[in-house]
């Protein structure tokens, strides 16, 4: 929405040049001095100092000094925040043209052994355009029509494909079944797609049943089988490899949840019961109408990773702000929630879609702990990821503003601990067409 923001209001100062210019070794120690630190998990910090080396944070504080052979960056009147998690993306694996391939979707109903990091293609003009706007790390969501593959956490620096693993795997991707007779606009439009606004074509209601029925006996079934290919290799190791039944294991076992896409109220209400009946551990996945079931979703504990805001109502009855109030609607009924983009191309705009909530009941804070911590919570890495505490990785950004600003500029990115380019296809178009006239 915004691709050429920074290209038109975006200057660093000559430090800031100069420190991209001079590449360090990788395992250079920084010392960030005299910013403004935002913790997330903790207090601000005025005029404080972030110490980083090896890829991690070594301090965080007032007054810290420079151990010898570190490089000392002074930002005095900027700010330090973590980099911010895009939580559902399909960032390297959608492609971006018509030149490109698309690994994002595999055919069959059932991929659990597929792994979205495989299939990363991290040479992808969209990732310096989110790491440039402050986004350090995606969640790779392979899509399917049921159950589409395994989860991977990424950082965006670029590096090849086993560099940039975080975690390779995170939580499996399903796409609950659910009885849809007019289909749910995607997030992301191909170019060649018609007008968004034009008038759907429903499908018959009989047809939709037989698919959702078709659909819920495979699941079920699939899962039964995966329970007695447990028990088999339990009595007896020799038995074949299953690969497939292999991947749900550690569903079965409460080690990774699943990621069920559930939209509609109803589809959320029979993934919970799904959950509840299977025994397992699972995160709501674009969950537009996750504010009719806030008290069960309280009650269960159920984290929700929330869509875009800025996206039209699904219902021509819905209020116009719907998907504006709804993150504020889980804040105030106490509910674990963050924000994606669930695209390929829009992760840059992750920090606005984070903001759009802020008039609508969001808390400023809450908002950028939807597009960080949280993110690292309802994922299991909040360990590593997600906010600036010593021994946590060393993802940051160095800003002059609120980062969900659209006036903000980021200046500086880390992302490992290793000081990153912000140089991006946008910026060098500019600047090789800025003197025509």
């Amino acid at each position: 929405m915004f691709p050429l923001r920074r290209i038109v209001i975006g200057v660093c100062t000559l430090g800031f040049a100069l420190a991209l210019a001079q590449t360090p070794p990788a395992d250079a120690g920084y010392l960030l001095r005299g910013g403004t630190v935002h913790t997330i998990s903790g207090p601000v910090i005025e005029n404080g100092s972030v110490l980083v080396h090896n890829g991690k944070i070594i301090g965080v504080g007032k007054d810290l000094s420079a151990p010898e052979g570190f490089k000392v960056l002074d930002i005095h009147g900027q700010h330090i925040y973590p980099g911010m998690i895009d939580g559902a993306s399909m960032i390297g694996l959608e492609k971006t043209s018509n030149e490109e391939a698309s690994d994002a979707r595999e055919a069959g109903l059932l991929n659990p052994q597929l792994r979205a990091i495989t299939a990363v293609n991290s040479s992808s003009e969209q990732i310096p355009a989110a790491r440039s706007n402050g986004v350090t790390t995606a969640i790779e969501m392979p899509e399917g029509d049921l159950i589409s593959g395994q989860m991977s956490i990424v950082h965006l620096d670029g590096s090849p494909n086993d560099a940039m693993t975080v975690v390779p795997t995170t939580a499996i991707h399903l796409r609950f079944p659910a009885i849809v007779t007019v289909p749910v606009p995607p997030h992301e439009t191909d170019e060649e797609d018609e007008d968004p606004s034009k008038e759907i074509e429903p499908i018959p209601y009989a047809d939709a049943r037989r698919d959702y029925d078709q659909k819920m006996r495979t699941l079920s079934q699939f899962f039964e089988e995966a329970r007695r290919y447990r028990q088999a290799r339990i009595g007896k190791p020799a038995t074949p490899v299953n690969l497939k039944y292999e991947a749900l294991l550690p569903v079965l076992e409460g080690k990774t949840p699943m990621f069920v896409t559930a939209v509609r109220e109803r589809e959320i209400r029979e993934a919970l019961q799904f959950a509840r009946k299977e025994k397992i551990k699972i995160i709501l996945a674009d969950a537009y109408e996750a504010y009719k079931v806030l008290p069960l979703l309280k009650l269960t504990n159920t984290p929700v990773v929330l869509g875009p805001t800025h996206t039209l109502p699904l219902d021509p009855d819905d209020p116009y702000d719907r998907s504006y109030t709804t993150p504020g609607d889980l804040y105030k009924a106490g509910v674990k929630f963050c924000i994606a983009t669930f695209s390929s191309h829009s992760s840059r705009n992750l920090p606005y879609e984070a903001a759009a909530a802020v008039p609508y009941g969001l808390p400023m804070d809450e908002a950028y702990k939807a597009v960080s911590l949280n993110v690292a919570q309802i994922f299991g890495v909040a360990n590593r990821l997600g906010s600036i505490e010593e021994g946590k990785t060393a993802d940051l950004i160095v800003v002059d503003g609120n980062p969900m600003d659209v006036r903000t500029n980021v200046n500086l990115v880390f992302i490992d601990g290793k000081l990153v380019s912000l140089d991006t296809r946008q910026k060098q178009l500019y600047e090789k067409y800025l003197g025509r006239q």
